[in-house]
């Protein structure tokens, strides 16, 4: 008899063999895997996060630099108060679900309602965000990339679909060693310019200039101010990641999460922190976002610090990879907050369904299509899509801040 060769079929390849139910145990995870699977995008939004506060300061010139330390230290407080918060929520609510089950079960039917709108807002543009952010550094650091901006996003967005169309796990162990090299080449920046700035009493001399800040063009006021707290808050977006996936971590599953979520913010606290003090002490400002000459405020820091050479460029592309695959947070827990919504009848029943790879395989195309549009409407520019996130993360956050009161 002639040996028929096995050959894995082209869907087993793609998307992995199927898993069965009894298999899900082997799918859940501990903090190492917990935190670029649910932390990538609170970790990477101090990529583009201290730069939307600054983006809104151009027109103060250089004046604008010397403000970006004390408007960080405000969004580390508010940081601090939700992070607290959502300890509490993770312990209340072991099921997972975060601010939709909190305010279902606190608030009532409309006001579950409307933070699950305001997360699925903010999801989808987490997506868009991150992904776009992501390229923005690319072609900050390789400027004859930027007319191609769109479909490179585009082509982001699909492998992150596809990847996540493979299990949770698999993420996980993708995404670990580019989380673990950005945090190390943000810190050892900061750490190098803080050293430098210390030794040069505060004025320290840059390997690379950054771009010039003019003379301010307009006089400082509070509501300049607080618009730039209000886009630099964008640095807070996915904290409550955790706590919509409690249900993803292997027991004792409530000390994991809190675990995960814990280191983090802490992690979280020292990059907004330092890119603040660094930026400031370098006078690094924003440059105008799709404008010819555009370069990002991480890669004007790198430059400033290290200079522009092996470690800028795998730092930038830790930053890019980063921010990119921020967007799998979007990916992790915008099916399960489908799942649970339409677990309560307000979705089609599909949403609640798992596929071959035990992921809810409706939720990631959705979230795939919307965040598509998103990018191609916006022609992937992260300054076009920052200001529809304050309304979906701070309505969210606040919904389930008061249903935590209210428990």
């Amino acid at each position: 008899m002639p040996h028929k060769e096995s050959r894995l079929p082209l869907r087993d390849f793609i998307f992995g063999k199927p898993l069965a139910t009894s298999q899900e145990r082997a799918e859940q995870i501990g903090p190492a895997t917990g935190i670029p699977i649910f932390g990538l995008d609170a970790l990477s939004s101090a990529g583009y996060g201290p730069e939307a506060a600054l983006t809104i300061l151009l027109p103060l010139g250089l004046l604008g630099a010397g403000y970006i330390v004390p408007i960080s230290t405000s969004i580390v407080v508010l940081l601090a108060i939700v992070y607290f918060s959502y300890l509490q929520t993770i312990k209340a609510y072991p099921a997972g679900g975060g601010s939709y089950t909190v305010a279902h079960e606190n608030l009532g039917e409309s006001a579950s309602l409307l933070a699950a709108a305001a997360l699925m807002i903010d999801y989808i543009l987490t997506a868009a965000v991150g992904i776009s952010a992501g390229v923005g550094a690319l072609v900050s650091a390789w400027p004859r990339l930027q007319p191609h901006t769109l479909s490179i996003c585009i082509g982001i967005l699909l492998f992150i679909a596809l990847i996540n169309q493979r299990g949770l796990r698999e993420a996980g162990a993708l995404f670990m060693l580019p989380t673990l090299v950005f945090i190390g080449s943000l810190l050892l920046t900061i750490g190098v310019g803080l050293v430098r700035s210390l030794a040069h009493g505060g004025h320290p001399v840059p390997v690379v200039a950054p771009h010039p800040l003019s003379p301010a063009l307009v006089p400082v006021s509070a509501w300049l101010l607080m618009q730039s707290f209000a886009s630099g808050c964008t640095a807070m977006t996915g904290v409550e990641a955790v706590s919509n996936g409690v249900m993803a971590f292997r027991e004792p599953r409530v000390k994991n999460a809190r675990t995960t979520l814990t280191i983090i913010i802490g992690i979280l606290v020292v990059l907004l922190l330092g890119i603040a003090y660094v930026a400031r002490t370098y006078s690094i400002g924003a440059t105008d976002p799709g404008a010819p000459g555009y370069e990002s405020v991480l890669s004007q820091l790198i430059g400033a610090v290290a200079g522009k050479g092996t470690f800028y460029y795998v730092a930038i592309a830790s930053v890019l990879l980063v921010l990119s695959l921020s967007a799998n947070t979007a990916f992790a827990d915008f099916p399960r907050l489908c799942h649970a919504v339409a677990h309560n009848g307000y979705l089609p029943k599909a949403f609640a369904t798992r596929g071959r790879r035990l992921v809810y395989s409706y939720g990631i195309y959705a979230l795939t299509f919307v965040a598509g549009a998103l990018l191609v409407v916006f022609k992937g520019v992260t300054d076009r899509l920052i200001p529809l996130y304050a309304i979906g993360a701070f309505l969210a956050f606040t919904l389930s801040q008061a249903g935590m009161v209210a428990h």
